[in-house]
């Protein structure tokens, strides 16, 4: 099958591409570094051209409002030049519980883009996923204050992103689903106890305060992002920090 990864020099779609090309696809990383801009159309159509899936990993530079505005420009054109390419399948990356978390701009973002395929002329599939292993170096730095660090006790079920690579892939793939697939990690934490144990195992002395108060993840109530019945991914956090 032929792929085109858009976003596909990122974290995960530099994987995604790997893991296709390496079951024997084609897949083709575009991004803007390869001349396609998803928000002035620049490059689009000729980068799905042919391409029997289109796979959507772009991401807006913001989580702010204007989160919004990427994802409807960016969807719009892309669906419009993969429709125009004849492709078969259309396949974007979501967040688990990004519907049960409205007073997030970003999330609304997403839950948008999620609109906007489920809506549009291809057949779809949608991974949602968990919150990256690989995020939590930033999550810690958002709230740190000299030798502390500020975390709500929001429920986290971390999911490392070879594992999220390997999911859309798998996907992306198959046919299509016109619906929700959920991965998450293994396990469920606490955020303050994650960042206890990130620290921790990087000989970080600074000391986790629990404040439902601090940072993004203070909005979130109950435990929207986590979700025992998703695809559970085999990683877990204390091995992935080794």
């Amino acid at each position: 099958m032929r792929f085109a990864v858009i976003g596909g020099t990122g974290l995960i779609g530099s994987q995604v591409v790997k893991n296709l090309n390496a079951d024997g696809h084609e897949a083709v990383p575009h991004s803007q570094s390869t001349g396609v801009d998803v928000i002035s159309g620049q490059g689009l159509d000729d980068a799905v051209a042919g391409a029997d899936t289109v796979i959507n990993l772009t991401n807006s530079p913001t989580f702010d409002e204007a989160s919004r505005a990427f994802f409807q420009t960016s969807m719009d054109n892309l669906l419009a030049a993969a429709h125009k390419g004849g492709a078969g399948h259309f396949v974007i990356l979501s967040i688990v519980g990004a519907d049960q978390v409205p007073e997030l701009d970003y999330y609304r973002a997403k839950v948008l883009q999620e609109d906007i395929l489920a809506a549009g002329p291809i057949p779809y599939s949608i991974v949602r996923a968990t919150q990256f292993m690989e995020f939590m170096d930033a999550v810690l730095s958002w709230t740190a204050d000299g030798d502390t660090v500020r975390l709500p006790a929001t429920p986290i079920q971390p999911i490392a992103s070879k594992d999220v690579a390997s999911a859309v892939a798998k996907v992306a793939a198959g046919a299509p689903l016109n619906g929700i697939h959920n991965i998450a990690g293994p396990e469920i934490f606490s955020l303050d106890e994650l960042g206890r144990a990130t620290l921790s195992r990087k000989g970080d002395n600074r000391a986790v305060v629990t404040d439902p108060t601090a940072g993004m993840f203070a909005v979130v109530k109950g435990d929207v992002l986590t979700d025992k019945d998703a695809h559970l991914a085999p990683t877990r956090y204390t091995d992935w920090l080794s």
